[in-house]
């Protein structure tokens, strides 16, 4: 995706294709709209948390859409800048963790390959 992306036109026509996705396969789409409601139901974190969250996890997963999505929604719910970055430098550190875990898999890897 190109970074000069219009990230408004992205989404719309991602919401678009989802819609005759959905008509194509309901079912799917409703267990999505269950699953995504269930997370909220307790009420222990506010919404605009929750949007962080998402795009923390949205940036691990690389999913442009998701990211166009939960960036407008995060800011609709006023998260700020300074907040989105915290919860993205959150995401950043995880996935430098995570490479560095699987370097410890690679090793157990090649220690298992010579006791072989």
């Amino acid at each position: 995706m190109n970074h000069m992306q219009d990230w408004n036109a992205y989404r719309e026509a991602l919401l678009g294709q989802v819609g005759v996705f959905a008509k194509l396969s309901p079912d799917v789409l409703r267990g999505l709209n269950t699953i995504e409601g269930s997370a909220t139901k307790t009420g222990k974190l506010e919404p605009k948390m929750h949007e962080l969250i998402a795009l923390a996890v949205a940036v691990t997963t690389r999913c442009d859409g998701c990211i166009s999505i939960h960036a407008k929604k995060a800011v609709e719910l006023g998260a700020s800048h300074e907040e989105i970055a915290e919860a993205l430098g959150v995401a950043v550190a995880l996935n430098a963790g995570a490479a560095l875990t699987y370097t410890a898999r690679v090793f157990d890897t090649i220690d298992a390959l010579a006791q072989a």
